[in-house]
């Protein structure tokens, strides 16, 4: 059975792992409290994204990342997340993750999530 999705730009539809990478992108880019009906959904990476840039807070951005995801998406679990910086200071993290769900179970995905300028 292959679940289906709306692309959220387009209205589209969207399968599987598109659906997936759409959703992680969400739940990353999402303040925690900004959904009126769901103050819980979301991340803490959009409150550190504009800290100063060392180790301390790479881990932390990757910390809230997975943490994230392992709570708000299910059809997943999440393999390895790292912070990548772009030369012009831009920011996304590079999350890879392992299919649990339906007949694509154990399929690997991978995604670049922009956070900040034009990472991706």
């Amino acid at each position: 059975m292959s679940y289906a999705g709306m692309n959220k730009h387009t209205g589209g539809v969207l399968t599987d792992l598109a659906h997936i990478r759409q959703s992680w992108s969400d739940i990353l880019t999402t303040p925690l409290g900004s959904r009126v009906m769901r103050r819980n959904y979301g991340s803490l990476v959009p409150m550190l994204i504009d800290q100063p840039l060392n180790g301390v807070t790479r881990l932390r951005v990757m910390s809230a990342a997975v943490t994230a995801l392992v709570r708000w998406e299910p059809r997943t679990r999440i393999t390895g997340a790292r912070l990548v910086v772009g030369a012009d200071e831009s920011l996304a993290v590079d999350v890879t993750g392992e299919r649990v769900d339906g007949p694509h179970a154990g399929a690997i995905d991978s995604a670049t999530i922009p956070l900040r300028g034009t990472a991706a």
